[in-house]
């Protein structure tokens, strides 16, 4: 199937994935390595990017928007190269997880980072590690939507 063809990521139209398939080609690329993985996964939120964007950016504050979170402690200034400890909820498969800032862009509206440490269980497939994290970015996906729309109309 021709890339044009490909089905949308699910949650875009073909003409939304159309616009954006130039940034995730960009930003979106990673060398396969022995145990890891990639995802891709979208959420529409029906609010401006001004509005979304803060909680995004934050990177020293993900509970703002995310499930699961009991701590988060920074090393580093938040900006590129930042480490944060993220600490979760106890009853999830991992305690842990240690995230580092691989790019922040206040222009285009762009931040990513990599799970440089997790600590997974004994006996968790690299397909249900994939699995349950996948879950977990879906979920706070829907709940930055749910942030984002409550700011948007002055009820954070």
């Amino acid at each position: 199937m021709e890339p044009s063809q490909a089905p949308p990521f699910q949650g875009l139209s073909q003409e939304e994935y159309a616009e954006l398939k130039t940034l995730i080609d960009t930003y979106h690329k990673f060398e396969p390595s022995p145990n890891t993985c990639t995802s891709l996964i979208t959420q529409r939120i029906d609010a401006p990017a001004q509005v979304v964007w803060p909680f995004i950016r934050s990177f020293e504050n993900p509970q703002k928007y995310k499930h699961f979170i009991k701590s988060c402690n920074m090393r580093g200034t938040g900006g590129i190269g930042s480490i944060r400890e993220v600490t979760v909820v106890s009853g999830l498969p991992a305690s842990t997880s240690t995230e580092r800032l691989e790019i922040l862009d206040d222009e285009k509206h762009i931040l990513s980072f990599r799970v440089v440490g997790v600590d997974i269980p004994e006996g968790n497939t690299g397909e249900d590690t994939k699995m349950f994290v996948d879950t977990v970015i879906k979920l706070n996906l829907q709940k930055l939507a749910v942030v984002a729309m409550a700011s948007l109309h002055g009820h954070e």
